[in-house]
């Protein structure tokens, strides 16, 4: 589709000089020797550049450019002016003209900015278009979880969003910390900058330091040239900080002074960067814990728990687990272009009571499985994973999962608060049903479910 130019001019003559060429040159071109009626027109038209004459009667050419920055930033504008106007060009280069080509001009010169202006419409236009999706992706309304632990999670999100504060995110590995970090972002009016996101566990420490501070040439062996820091090029939005709980006691004191003081140097030098950027963090990580064993400290810990955000795990959220894996059938069925109508109740209900020791991206996997294996229209029992449909399989993975070292009677009891749990899920909560299930009566089972302060009918 060929770029829109709206060109705007008082002379006739060069509107038809311009139409003329430009047309000729693949364009689809509007020229308009009115320059009112040319923003009424970029109202309600698809224009990608505009080109403008400076001195025009009722409206300048600056008044134009003001509109298009005002109102349509992502369109480039060209100003065309007598060769004794230039220092009136030059002005309107200052408050944000793409370009300006003094009159008479050069066809060859023309025709080259005005390309370069095209395809610097097409690219805005395409980021335009990135950052729109990336909003609507990563918007807290498309965090999927219509239970009350979500839901708290998801009024955190809306309160904290507009703030300036460090947010710190917590849970366990899988239960969507970055996408949590990623919704207050886009909901943030730092929304149009970058969010930039480090794993630091990912790195080793001095990698790392480079990765987030940048370094200077010659600062170390390899560092051929100078290089920007994450924190750098999070100027203007968010940086997320990733298992925060692993950084280095060195990166520790850094990342304190760029909270408080909000500049660093780069590694190997000594001028102070200045940023303004929001600062997000996360962890699976107890980091109070880390505080009192020494291994964290105390003023970074408070400077990064300002808000503090729980995400709750998968099987404390059961009543999400249907309608998220609805959603992951849905996405995998069309990228793989199979069609499906859904799990069997029978295949819902071991996923439903099923413990997911790896929470919503355990379970994300297991759906994208289903998908690519399922021998039908249809998820059933049989297409599952043995860890979830095998009793056998649930028992050796659960205690595969355990530390060596453990509290047997905390861990019993927790175990059997999850048995029970499972039990009423499959059972629909009947409590008749459910003691059965676990071969105890139904007053020893009323007992348990206040002892873990569970719930049944």
């Amino acid at each position: 589709m060929p770029s829109q130019i709206l060109i705007l001019d008082d002379e006739k003559n060069y509107l038809l000089i311009l139409e003329a060429m430009l047309g000729d040159a693949g364009y689809a071109v509007t020229a308009l020797d009115d320059p009112e009626t040319g923003l009424a027109f970029l109202d309600e038209s698809e224009v990608d550049v505009v080109i403008t004459d400076m001195k025009m009667p009722k409206v300048t050419g600056q008044q134009v450019l003001e509109h298009v920055k005002r109102n349509f930033p992502y369109i480039p504008v060209i100003i065309m002016t007598a060769f004794g106007s230039i220092e009136g060009a030059v002005e309107a280069m200052r408050i944000g003209a793409f370009d300006y080509i003094a009159k008479p001009f050069a066809n060859d010169e023309l025709l080259l900015t005005v390309e370069k202006a095209s395809r610097f419409a097409a690219a805005q236009r395409e980021n335009m278009l990135l950052r729109q999706s990336l909003e609507d992706r990563f918007s807290s309304e498309n965090i999927i979880g219509r239970g009350k632990a979500m839901q708290r999670v998801l009024e955190m999100v809306r309160k904290a969003a507009p703030t300036k504060s460090t947010v710190l995110i917590t849970g366990e590995s899988g239960t969507g910390k970055e996408l949590v970090a990623k919704a207050i972002h886009y909901a943030s009016p730092r929304k149009d900058a970058p969010f930039i996101s480090v794993n630091c566990m990912a790195l080793a420490s001095g990698v790392l330091e480079s990765e987030l501070f940048g370094h200077e040439k010659g600062s170390f062996t390899g560092a051929v040239a100078r290089k920007r820091g994450r924190f750098e090029m999070a100027h203007g939005g968010t940086i997320f900080l990733d298992e925060i709980g692993e950084l280095s006691p060195e990166l520790q004191v850094k990342l304190l002074r760029v909270i408080q003081e909000r500049k660093f140097e780069r590694v190997g030098g000594s001028d102070p960067i200045e940023v303004d950027i929001r600062i997000l963090a996360a962890t699976n990580r107890n980091l109070s814990e880390t505080v009192a064993a020494g291994t964290f400290r105390e003023d970074l810990y408070y400077r990064l728990n300002v808000v503090h955000i729980q995400t709750p795990p998968l099987r404390e959220r059961r009543e999400d687990i249907p309608i998220l894996a609805a959603h992951f059938l849905e996405r995998y069925a069309k990228e793989n272009g199979k069609t499906f109508k859904g799990f069997s109740p029978e295949a819902m209900e071991y996923l439903t009571a099923y413990e997911w020791p790896g929470n919503v991206r355990q379970l994300q996997n297991v759906v994208e499985r289903c998908v690519v294996l399922a021998g039908s229209d249809v998820i059933v029992v049989e297409d599952l994973p043995s860890e979830i449909r095998d009793e056998e399989s649930q028992y050796k993975s659960a205690v595969d999962l355990l530390p060596l070292t453990i509290n047997l009677g905390e861990t019993l009891e927790k175990i059997e608060a999850a048995l029970i749990r499972r039990a009423l899920a499959r059972s629909n909560l009947v409590q008749v049903k459910a003691a059965e299930m676990l071969g105890i009566s139904k007053s020893l089972l009323q007992y348990k479910l206040k002892k873990y302060k569970l719930t049944g009918h």
